[in-house]
C-alpha cells in the first residue's frame, strides 16, 4: 500500500485535529498541507511500519512545532458554538493540550498518544491527566450522582471533588433525583442505569433533559440497553467496573465540550 493509500482516510480528522489545535481552519489547513508537503518530500519522516494514523499525526505534530502558530494563524471568529470550547482549549497549557486532544477528540488510547508525541506511556498519560486537571480548574461545576450503590456513589463522590468539582447530592430512587432537582440544577450528571426502587436512571435523565440541558454521563454495567436509537443517545458511556482515569478523563471531556460551560471566575460573578 503506498502513502497516499495509507494516510487518506485519516486526512479529515487530521484537518478537524488541526483546526481545535490552531484556532481556525485556515491555519489548521495550512499545518495539514505543509504535514503533507513533507511526507512528499521526506517519506521517510513517515514511518509506515507503523500504524498510519499515528505516524501522520506524529508528523503533524513535528511540523506544527517546529513553525510558530501565529506565522500562520489567522484571526477568526469561531462559532457560536464552538467558543466556549475553543476558550476553554485556550487555557490549557500547550503539551497537556495536544495530548487531551489526541485522546478526546481523536480517540487515541493513551499508546497512540505517546508514540504520536515521542514520549512514554507514562508521560502521555501524565499529560492527560494535567489537562483534566486544568479543565477542571476553569469549569468547576456542580454535580449530580444518581447512583444506589453507595460505594460506588463514595467513590465517583471521592473521584469528582478531587477534580474540583461539587457534589450537590446522590439520589438512589427516582423520586430523591426529582428532589435533588428542585433543590439544585447540576452542571453535570452521573448517572446509573438501574435504581434502588427498581426505576430506571435513564428515565429520570430523560425527565430531567426535558426541563433543562446538562451534560450526562452514564456509567452502567449495561451499556447495551443504551442502544436503542431513542434519546438520549448517550456521548458518554462509562462502563462497570470502571477505570478512575477513563472516567477523570470523560468527565473533563463532558465538560470541555458543553457550548454552556464558563469558566470558574465567571461563574463566581454571576
Amino acid at each position: 500500500m503506498s502513502v497516499s493509500q495509507a494516510i487518506s482516510s485519516h486526512i479529515p480528522y487530521l484537518r478537524r485535529f488541526a483546526r481545535a489545535l490552531s484556532g481556525s481552519q485556515a491555519s489548521g489547513d495550512a499545518f495539514v498541507l505543509a504535514t503533507l508537503e513533507t511526507i512528499v518530500s521526506d517519506p521517510s519522516r513517515f514511518q509506515a511500519q507503523t500504524d498510519a494514523r499515528t505516524a501522520l499525526y506524529r508528523v503533524f505534530l513535528n511540523v506544527w512545532a517546529s513553525t510558530p502558530a501565529n506565522q500562520i494563524r489567522e484571526d477568526e471568529s469561531p462559532a457560536t458554538d464552538e467558543a466556549g470550547a475553543r476558550r476553554n482549549l485556550d487555557a490549557i497549557s500547550l503539551r497537556p493540550r495536544v495530548a487531551f486532544l489526541l485522546s478526546s477528540l481523536e480517540g487515541f488510547d493513551t499508546d497512540e498518544v505517546a508514540k504520536a508525541l515521542e514520549c512514554s506511556p507514562n508521560e502521555a498519560r501524565a499529560l492527560i491527566d494535567d489537562a483534566s486537571k486544568e479543565i477542571a480548574d476553569q469549569i468547576r461545576t456542580d454535580v449530580l450522582i444518581i447512583e444506589d450503590e453507595p460505594f460506588i456513589a463514595l467513590d465517583l463522590q471521592t473521584l469528582v471533588e478531587d477534580l474540583g468539582h461539587h457534589v450537590i447530592g446522590i439520589a438512589r430512587t427516582h423520586k430523591e433525583v426529582v428532589k435533588s432537582i428542585e433543590t439544585h440544577k447540576p452542571g453535570l450528571i452521573l448517572a446509573d442505569i438501574q435504581l434502588a426502587d427498581g426505576s430506571s436512571g435513564l428515565e429520570a435523565v430523560n425527565q430531567i433533559l426535558g426541563n433543562m440541558e446538562v451534560p450526562v454521563i452514564f456509567i452502567t454495567a449495561y451499556p447495551e440497553r443504551f442502544l436503542t436509537g431513542q434519546p438520549p443517545e448517550p456521548a458518554f458511556l462509562i462502563t462497570k467496573p470502571f477505570g478512575v482515569d477513563s472516567l477523570k478523563a470523560v468527565i473533563s471531556q463532558a465538560l470541555f465540550f458543553d457550548r454552556r460551560s464558563r469558566r470558574a471566575e465567571n461563574e463566581s460573578l454571576t
